[in-house]
Formats: C-alpha cells, sequence, structure tokens
C-alpha cells in the first residue's frame, strides 16, 4: 500500500451531501415508524431514503478521500443501485393501487443476486484491489499498485457496467411508475398533465423528483469520465432529500395554530342550509338508486348537479361532509355494486371482465380492476372465482 494518501477534502459539495445524509437517516427513521396498519407505503418510501442515504455516503467517502482510509467499503452500497428505482416505484404502487403482492417481492430479486454476486467477487478481494478501484473512480492520473485479484475477466462484465445497467433498471421503473400515475389521474377522469390540485399532486411530484434524478444521472455520466461527476449526483439526491424534508414539515400538524375551539370548516362560508342538504342528498339517493346515471361513462360531476339542481360547489360541499366522499368514490362504490350483481348473475355469466367493466360505465379494463380492488380487496376475477368455488362446496 503507499505510504500516503490524498488529502481529506471538504468543501462545499461534501458539506451538502453530509447533510444530505444525515437528513436521509432520520427521514427513513421517520417513515419505518410510521409504517403501519394503511400507512404500509411508507415503508417502501423509507426504505428508499435509506438506500440514497446511504449511496450517497459512498459517495462523499470517494469524494472527500476518506475512503482510503476504509478501503474495505469500497463499493459496499452497489447492490443498493437497484433498489434506487425499485422503492420508489413501490411506494407509488402500493399508495395509488393499495395492495402489495407475493410476486412484488420479485422486484428485489435483481439487487439480491448482485449482491451475491459482490460477496462472492468483489467484497472479499484484498485491500490493493480495492485501492485500485477507488483510485480508477476518483482519481484516475494516480499509478496503481500491485494487487493480487482472483477470478477471470469475464467475470467482472456485471461489475464494470453497473452504471448502465443502472441507467436500464431506473429508466424501466421509471416508466413503469409513469404508467400507474396515469391510470390514478385516469380513474379520476383526469389528465397526468393537469394542473388541478388533487389527492394525486403529491405522488406527481414525488415522480417528477425521480425523474430529474434520472436526467441528472444521464448528464453527469455522459459528461465526466470514472465516477468524477458523482458528487454532483449525489447533491441532487440531497436536495431530493431536502425537498421532501420540507414537504413532511409544511404537512405537519406541529405547526397548526392550537385551540380548543371547533375547527373551521371548508365551506364555512357556504351558503348552503341544512334543509337543502338533506333535502338534496335524499334526491340523489333516489337518483341513484332509480336511473343509474353511473352506467353512463359520462357521468359527471356537474351532470349530476345539474340534474339536482344545485350547483357543483354545493353538491361536492355535501358529498364531503355528510357522506365523507368525493364524487369519484360515490360513483366508484356504486358502480362496484352494480359489478358486483353482474359477476355472479347467471344471466350475464358468459360476459368477460372487460364487458362487465363497460357495462358499469369504465371505459378502461385497468381502472375498473383497481376501482373493485380498492373497494373489495379482490379483482373482478377473484370475487367471480371464489362465488363460484363457496357456491360449488355447498
Amino acid at each position: 500500500m503507499p505510504e500516503s494518501f490524498p488529502p481529506i477534502r471538504i468543501d462545499l459539495f461534501a458539506l451538502i451531501i453530509l447533510l444530505g445524509v444525515v437528513q436521509g437517516l432520520f427521514l427513513a427513521y421517520f417513515f419505518l415508524r410510521n409504517s403501519t396498519g394503511t400507512r404500509f407505503p411508507n415503508r417502501f418510501l423509507g426504505l428508499a431514503l435509506l438506500s440514497l442515504s446511504l449511496i450517497i455516503l459512498d459517495i462523499w467517502l470517494g469524494y472527500t478521500n476518506y475512503m482510503f482510509r476504509v478501503l474495505w467499503l469500497v463499493d459496499f452500497t452497489e447492490p443498493l443501485n437497484f433498489l434506487m428505482a425499485v422503492l420508489p416505484f413501490l411506494y407509488l404502487k402500493t399508495s395509488l393501487a393499495g395492495h402489495f403482492k407475493r410476486r412484488d417481492w420479485l422486484h428485489f430479486a435483481p439487487a439480491l443476486l448482485y449482491f451475491l454476486y459482490m460477496c462472492a467477487l468483489i467484497y472479499p478481494q484484498s485491500l490493493a484491489f480495492k485501492y485500485n478501484a477507488n483510485v480508477g473512480s476518483f482519481h484516475p492520473d494516480r499509478p496503481y499498485i500491485p494487487a493480487d485479484t482472483y477470478g477471470e475477466s469475464w467475470m467482472f462484465f456485471f461489475k464494470e457496467h453497473i452504471n448502465d445497467l443502472t441507467f436500464v433498471w431506473m429508466v424501466a421503473y421509471l416508466i413503469a411508475g409513469f404508467v400507474l400515475l396515469q391510470r390514478a389521474y385516469r380513474q379520476k377522469e383526469l389528465s397526468v398533465f393537469s394542473l388541478q390540485p388533487s389527492s394525486l399532486s403529491w405522488y406527481r411530484s414525488f415522480f417528477i423528483q425521480l425523474l430529474t434524478l434520472v436526467i441528472v444521472f444521464v448528464i453527469t455520466r455522459t459528461t465526466f469520465s470514472s465516477d468524477l461527476g458523482d458528487h454532483i449526483i449525489a447533491a441532487h439526491i440531497a436536495f431530493v432529500i431536502y425537498s421532501t424534508s420540507f414537504v413532511v414539515v409544511k404537512r405537519s400538524v406541529f405547526f397548526e395554530e392550537q385551540t380548543e375551539a371547533k375547527p373551521a370548516r371548508k365551506y364555512e362560508k357556504s351558503s348552503l342550509t341544512p334543509e337543502i342538504q338533506s333535502s338534496t342528498l335524499s334526491k340523489l339517493e333516489h337518483f341513484m338508486e332509480s336511473e343509474k346515471p353511473y352506467l353512463d361513462a359520462g357521468f359527471s360531476l356537474p351532470v349530476m348537479a345539474k340534474r339536482l339542481s344545485v350547483s357543483t360547489h354545493h353538491l361536492s360541499q355535501m358529498l364531503n361532509e355528510e357522506r365523507g366522499q368525493s364524487f369519484f368514490d360515490l360513483v366508484a362504490q356504486y358502480r362496484i355494486r352494480e359489478a358486483q350483481v353482474l359477476l355472479i348473475s347467471p344471466e350475464t355469466a358468459h360476459l368477460k371482465i372487460e364487458e362487465i367493466a363497460q357495462l358499469v360505465g369504465y371505459n378502461s379494463k385497468s381502472a375498473f380492476n383497481t376501482a373493485f380492488r380498492k373497494i373489495t380487496s379482490q379483482t373482478p376475477s377473484e370475487y367471480r372465482r371464489n362465488y363460484e368455488e363457496t357456491r360449488s362446496s355447498r
């Protein structure tokens, strides 16, 4: 081993990245600590933040030259490259679709396989080997030292192409995440590019952050040789962590005014009276039960409001305050209830799932499946099959 190592480098980038590591680890603990029950998606967000924090810690060690003091840690986070896109995708999927199936564990297979590959071929290598690896990444101008290396040259193929594999993996999951997000927006009859505020706005912002990470990754890798630009990627990840922290703090009830007085209602200044509210809700129930307007794919809030002779604002207020539902939730409830009847009725037993979906007002089978699973915790096919099995066992 050389008698001297490069001096420690502490600059603005080093400070930004180090603070990102600390903040990321704190946020990871926060989300993992609050990931039970309906907050299960937080588990994937917490693990994603933990993975990103460890990755930029690895980069920080290399950038500041501290890695020469702990050479046994060289490339210790490389398997996490395959989780950098998987975990955010699973966060989106479990948040938007509301479920995590056994087969979803397969998303972790590449990271596990690469970890075993590193355990077999890279981690046990000599410190001289790891010194050369660190020099090649962050100091390509420095000479290599003699090192004992075991393994044939072809065995290092995956190690040598880790950046290419990471890029492909990130793009693939970015596309999959966009499909999920677009499907969720379509279900609410909105465009994913709509500027209208909705419950999906946070997930869209989250996706945009992932997109910028891929863009920065590509620009940096094509601009710098070796890993010399990794500090830019790490600094960007740190800023993503900072922005996530800002959103968490912004949504925290800690900064809300604490008072024993009754909280102001969302529609406090509304002119809607209790009498009008009660009368309109009765009309709504009769209208939905007798005419079944929700079977029309073009059924919308303005159409219903016009039929009930109220404004869309007042109708939305009544649904939110009295039923605790949005218009889309109300329509989905009626449509899925109708679909349940059609799925087990002998007269419609010959119909395919797509045909059932169209009959109850859905133009998309995927939107129908998502809504059905959200309400019944089963897919339409599972619901029909379970009913048939129960009936045949009697």
